[in-house]
């Protein structure tokens, strides 16, 4: 519809008669504003809730006790040893968080390029995994299936002659699996990328009886730069190369959904992008093209970015905090790893 308006000169010399003009001639003119007037009437329409129960929260454990180590990179994040972890765990729930994803500190002398420690019984994982159990148990438990925290190359799989190994990756994947199924996971998410893992740790699973354990599959998961500070929280970035031949091509979308279909396929129950932020059209494809649930990493260089901007006084870190979180439900996530769990569950309090 047109909207007729007196000339620019007549609208600065008589307000009150551009006004009258603009009311007179779009008797039918709709006005979108009518459902924006009040906190109340907003919060009645909205179109997109961020709520507590659509968070995950990534937690760093290490070896000791007694020890909570804030990761440089990630201020408010901690590295805790068992006990205190505990109390990180119970403090979440209490802000009704009700799932954790674990990630280990494993020291280097128990990282070898075959990552051994990563499928042993009684290593910081599983014992870290049957403490949460005992002390808070309707707490879920994610448990993170990779090599780079066990491996002295910092890759995702075995290496030989600079080559990274699918095959004989899976297969240590596999007892990984088996062993934190044991100790009680939940879920476990191999975050890998190597093809057929998701499949052979299905069967795995199958075969041993857990059939009730899920997977969160790290359907696509981008070679990006924002996992830095992540590194540095386990001392996991690779020794040589990079992460390029089995992480994704940051500029390739289409290729989400074929990784997508083949771990649906192969029995996954949730599907992840990582990162998110930068990646809201890939989550946005991926939501359209299953029904499974979609999960969006909020990973360590989009937090490290707010807080980083919030310490110069640049912005309002709550508020976009909470509207970088919505962003992710609004492109299709039904839940979000973040590390501001705790922060955006006290926040969505008032919210």
């Amino acid at each position: 519809m047109s909207i007729l308006l007196p000339p620019e000169s007549a609208l600065a010399s008589a307000p009150e008669v551009a006004a009258k003009s603009v009311t007179l001639t779009n008797v039918s003119m709709r006005r979108p504003r009518r459902l924006r007037r009040t906190d109340a009437l907003r919060r009645m329409v909205r179109e997109t809730v961020l709520t507590v129960d659509d968070l995950i929260y990534p937690l760093f454990v290490m070896e000791g006790e007694g020890l909570r180590e804030e990761v440089p990179s990630m201020p408010g994040c901690f590295r805790y040893s068992l006990d205190l972890l505990l109390d990180e765990v119970k403090a979440a729930q209490d802000l009704g968080i009700g799932a954790i994803a674990l990630f280990p500190l494993i020291p280097h002398h128990h990282k070898d390029n075959g990552g051994g420690e990563s499928y042993n019984p009684d290593g910081l994982v599983p014992r870290a995994i049957r403490a949460i159990k005992q002390a808070v148990p309707q707490m879920l438990v994610i448990t993170d299936v990779a090599l780079d925290p066990y491996s002295s190359e910092g890759h995702d799989g075995i290496v030989e002659n600079g080559q990274i190994l699918n095959d004989e990756t899976v297969a240590v994947l596999v007892k990984q699996a088996l062993m934190q199924a044991e100790a009680g996971a939940d879920f476990v998410a191999p975050s890998d990328m190597m093809d057929g893992r998701v499949g052979a740790i299905r069967q795995a699973l199958d075969a041993e009886g857990w059939i009730n354990v899920g997977i969160l599959a790290y359907a696509a998961k981008y070679a990006s730069a924002y996992y830095g500070p992540f590194r540095d929280a386990l001392d996991s970035a690779p020794k040589f190369g990079d992460k390029k031949t089995y992480q994704m091509d940051a500029a390739n979308a289409r290729e989400a959904l074929k990784e997508v279909e083949l771990d649906i396929a192969e029995g996954a129950d949730i599907v992840m992008v990582k990162p998110a932020l930068a990646y809201l059209d890939v989550i946005c494809r991926i939501k359209q093209h299953t029904n499974l649930p979609v999960a969006a990493y909020n990973v360590s260089g989009e937090y490290a970015l707010v807080k980083a901007a919030a310490q110069q006084g640049w912005i309002d870190e709550r508020t976009v905090m909470l509207e970088t979180l919505t962003s992710m439900k609004r492109a299709g996530a039904d839940v979000i790893l973040t590390y501001f769990a705790k922060e955006a569950a006290l926040a969505l309090r008032s919210y």
